[in-house]
């Protein structure tokens, strides 16, 4: 059984700062947000991995896809729940 390492709080504050990073450049943002999407989603599930990961990346492309929701700490959120609920 291969154990998998969980992603590091830093990590997680980092990939949703560069998530949020859009709102810096507002009407080009949310155009890259096409872009940054599936990128952002397939670096959740390769985080994760599993469960979390599965659910977790499509939660992650929907709040990337739809306008204005950049702001929810996807990968923090998924890292909380990972460390204090999961377990």
């Amino acid at each position: 059984m291969k154990i998998r390492s969980q992603p590091t709080l830093l990590f997680c504050l980092i990939m949703d700062l560069i998530g949020s990073a859009t709102y810096l450049f507002p009407g080009v943002g949310e155009w890259f947000d096409l872009l940054w999407a599936p990128v952002s989603a397939f670096i959740f599930y390769r985080s994760f991995g599993g469960k979390v990961g599965r659910v977790g990346s499509f939660i992650n492309f929907a709040e990337e896809i739809i306008p204005f929701t950049d702001i929810i700490p996807t990968f923090t959120l998924g890292y909380i729940y990972n460390r204090f609920i999961k377990h």
